[in-house]
C-alpha cells in the first residue's frame, strides 16, 4: 500500500536532575557538596532516507519517544546523556508541525536531516549552589523538561518527469514500456490507484519518471483521487499529457486536453509553467491524417506544445517522446528556474529561545481566594526546590522576588497570611522569610 501520508507524536527525552550529595570529610558542614550534573535528554530527529518508499511504518506506530538524560551522582560525575531518536523517512517528506501548520522541514536529499524536538538540558547537581552563606546545599536543579509535538508527514514523489492524463488513457503503460517499471494495466478507470515509478534509461543517462494516477475533471476540488496524487506533480520537472487521441472512451481529445490542464492550474498555477510535452496515445487506432486528430494537433501547437504521437504498447514514437523530456530535463539543469514558493516555515529560534521564559505571571483566583504564580523558569526551579529544606525554599522565595513577582501580588491585595500557589503546591505569605 501506498501511504503519503501520516500523524505521528514526538517526545524528546527529558534532561536528567542534577545530584544532591555529600562527600564525607571530617570538618566540613554534611561533607561537602559534591553532586554532578544530570545528562541532557536525547533530541528527535527526522532523516530522509533514499530506501524508503512510503509511509507506511507510520501507520501502525504514531508515537516516538527518545531517551531522557540520566540523573546526576556523587563525586562530581555527571548522568549520561540520553540517546538522539532518529526517524527515517522517504525523500521528498516534509515535516508540518500540527499546532500551527508551519513546514518545519522539507527533507529533499538522501541523509538530509533537521531536529524536530530538543532533548531538556541537564539539571546542576547542588555543588553549583554552594556559597559563602550555604555551605551544604540540600537541593539541586531539575533537568529540563522534553519537548512534546504532533507532527504531521506529507510525501511527495520526487520525479524528473510526471505523467499526467485522464484515466486508461495508457500512461502506465507508457511507463512499463519506457522503465523497468511493472504497473498493472487493464481496460477499466483507476487501474492505477496509487503513484507508480520507473527509471529511464536513454543515451548513457536516466532520469525517473512517474505515473501520477487518476486526475480527473473536479480532482482540484478533491473529486475522484484529487489531492491524494495532486500534490506528487509538484516536485516533477517535465510533465508528459498524455491524450488518448483515438477517442475510444467516447470524448474529444481537445477537451481532455483543456480539462486536465484546467485542474492542474487550480491546483497550483506554478505546475502550468512546467515545460509540458504532448503524448497523442493510441496513433495505432487511428490513420495519421485522421481530422479528429489533425484538429488536435493543429489546436495544441497552436497553444505553444510539442505533439509526438505514439502507440505505448507497441514502443511506437516513445523514444522521440522521452527524448524531448530528456532535453528539456537538460535545459532545465542548466538553467534552473526560481523557486517562487511562498512557504511558510516553522521558527525554531523563538521555540526553543522563548523571551518570556524568566518572565513570572501574577494573577488571583477568585474562586479558591488564592494567588498564583506561573512562569517556564518558575516552573523549573520549583521542581529543583526541596520542601523540607529552608534554604531550598528560600532560594525559590528569592528568585520570584528578584523578579517582582511579590511586588505584582502585593498591588493586588496581598497580604500576611495569604496563600500563594504555584503549580499544586500553596505557600503562605509572610514578610520575614
Amino acid at each position: 500500500m501506498f501511504v503519503d501520508r501520516a500523524k505521528i507524536f514526538i517526545k524528546s527525552g527529558k534532561g536528567g536532575d542534577g545530584a544532591v550529595t555529600f562527600r564525607r570529610e571530617p570538618f566540613v558542614p554534611e561533607g561537602g557538596p559534591d553532586g554532578g550534573d544530570g545528562g541532557r535528554g536525547g533530541d528527535v530527529i527526522f532523516q530522509a532516507d533514499r530506501n524508503l518508499r512510503t509511509l507506511m511504518d507510520f501507520r501502525y506506530k504514531r508515537k516516538y519517544e527518545a531517551e531522557s538524560g540520566q540523573n546526576g551522582m556523587k563525586k562530581k560525575r555527571f548522568g549520561k546523556a540520553g540517546e538522539n531518536l532518529i526517524i527515517k523517512v522517504p525523500m521528498g517528506t516534509m515535516v508540518i508541525d500540527e499546532a500551527t501548520g508551519l513546514v518545519m522541514k522539507d527533507l529533499v536529499e538522501d541523509g538530509e536531516s533537521f531536529v524536530a524536538a530538543k532533548g531538556g538540558r541537564g539539571g546542576r547537581g547542588n555543588v553549583h549552589f554552594k556559597n559563602s552563606v550555604r555551605q551544604a546545599p540540600n537541593f539541586a536543579e531539575a533537568g529540563g523538561e522534553a519537548k512534546e509535538r504532533t507532527v504531521i508527514l506529507e510525501m511527495k514523489l520526487i520525479a524528473d518527469v510526471g505523467l499526467v492524463g485522464f484515466p486508461n488513457v495508457g500512461k502506465s503503460s507508457l511507463l512499463s514500456t519506457a522503465t523497468s517499471a511493472q504497473p498493472k494495466i487493464a481496460n477499466y478507470h483507476f487501474t492505477t490507484i496509487d503513484p507508480n515509478l520507473g527509471v529511464v534509461e536513454l543515451y548513457d543517462t536516466s532520469f525517473v519518471m512517474a505515473d501520477i494516477a487518476g486526475i480527473i475533471e473536479g480532482a482540484s476540488e478533491g473529486l475522484g483521487l484529487g489531492f491524494k496524487f495532486l500534490k506528487h506533480i509538484e516536485r516533477t520537472k517535465v510533465l508528459i499529457h498524455v491524450v488518448d487521441v483515438s477517442g475510444s472512451e467516447g470524448r474529444n481529445p481537445i477537451d481532455d486536453f483543456e480539462k486536465i490542464n484546467r485542474e492542474l492550474e487550480a491546483y497550483s498555477p506554478r505546475i502550468l509553467k512546467k515545460p509540458q510535452l504532448v503524448a497523442a496515445n493510441k496513433i495505432d487506432m487511428i490513420e495519421e491524417d485522421n481530422p479528429q486528430y489533425q484538429e488536435f494537433k493543429a489546436y495544441v501547437e497552436s497553444k505553444g506544445y510539442q505533439v509526438f504521437p505514439i502507440s505505448a504498447p507497441l514502443d511506437l514514437g516513445v523514444k522521440e517522446l522521452l527524448t524531448a523530456a530528456l532535453q528539456e530535463l537538460k535545459r532545465i539543469e542548466a538553467n534552473p528556474p526560481e523557486d517562487d514558493d511562498e512557504v511558510e516555515y516553522f521558527d525554531f529560534e523563538a521555540d526553543y529561545n522563548d523571551p518570556n521564559y524568566r518572565e513570572i505571571y501574577a494573577g488571583y483566583d477568585e474562586e479558591d481566594d488564592v494567588y498564583t504564580l506561573e512562569g517556564k523558569q518558575l516552573e523549573k526551579i520549583f521542581n529543583s526546590t526541596n520542601f523540607n529544606d529552608m534554604g531550598s525554599l528560600r532560594y525559590l522565595y528569592k528568585y520570584i522576588e528578584k523578579n517582582g513577582a511579590i511586588d505584582r501580588l502585593k498591588e493586588m491585595g496581598l497580604d500576611e497570611g495569604d496563600i500563594i500557589r504555584i503549580k499544586n503546591y500553596e505557600l503562605e505569605y509572610w514578610d520575614e522569610f
